[in-house]
């Protein structure tokens, strides 16, 4: 029995891979535009590209397609860089400081001026002094008992110092004249010289200089004395005894008498 089924030639019908491969061709020829424009918008590809794809123009070969994605991906990868390293125009926050001091900074204080010196320079000693500061007058020039008393006596505790009334050289010191006692007798020049009788001791040596004020012995009671006192004497070339007050007055000095 013959079948009905009309005669096609053997190698006119399509294998079954070449069946299979029609088909799916078949099947994506018609979804390739809008396959293409989504592959190209995930690569990042121009809006212009994309436009072109979706108003149905002939679509790129997808190998040039890729190539161009890559090679605009990167151009934007080296667009970024390249604004990552420019320098900001603004300055940092952790810019270091000007090394320049602040405008605000407080002016360092000046140097305070040196104190004026305040203390009054020391007074000159006076060319002529009293010689036992502080002592009492107890007896004035004159006649006594019949007797001259040729000086003044000044008294105070035994051992007070005694001055040289003024600046001259020690003509003679010690036991050296009768009734004196321990005596110093001082040449101040032009026939002046002064006498210092009745000492417990003296400091001084014949022939030195002394200053006045210095000290030239202590008093004591020596010699033709009833107690401790200075008998001091002056004499206008020696042994011519004068009233010491008046002389020692015209001299700035005031022996209370």
């Amino acid at each position: 029995m013959h079948s009905t089924s009309p005669h096609v030639p053997t190698h006119a019908r399509p294998r079954g891979r070449e069946v299979t491969r029609h088909r799916v061709r078949a099947r994506l020829s018609g979804r390739g535009r809008f396959v293409v424009p989504a592959a190209v918008l995930l690569l990042g590809l121009p809006v212009a590209v994309v436009s072109a794809a979706v108003s149905g123009g002939e679509a790129e070969p997808p190998s040039t397609l890729a190539v161009a994605a890559g090679q605009q991906a990167r151009a934007d990868a080296a667009d970024r860089a390249d604004r990552a390293e420019r320098p900001s125009a603004s300055p940092s926050a952790s810019a270091s400081p000007s090394k320049s001091a602040p405008a605000s900074a407080a002016p360092k204080a000046a140097a305070p001026a040196p104190k004026a010196t305040t203390a009054a320079p020391k007074a000159a000693t006076p060319a002529w002094v009293t010689p036992m500061p502080g002592a009492a007058m107890t007896s004035c020039f004159g006649q006594r008992w019949g007797v001259l008393h040729a000086g003044i006596d000044l008294a105070a505790d035994e051992g007070t110092p005694i001055h040289a009334a003024a600046a001259g050289t020690v003509l003679a010191a010690g036991w050296v004249y009768s009734g004196y006692g321990i005596s110093v007798m001082i040449d101040h020049g032009g026939g002046i010289l002064t006498h210092y009788a009745h000492q417990s001791r003296t400091v001084v040596q014949p022939g030195q200089k002394v200053k006045a004020g210095q000290i030239i012995g202590y008093e004591g009671s020596t010699g033709d004395s009833t107690g401790p006192h200075l008998h001091f004497e002056v004499h206008q070339g020696l042994w011519n005894q004068i009233n010491p007050a008046p002389f020692m007055r015209s001299h700035g000095v005031n022996l209370g008498c």
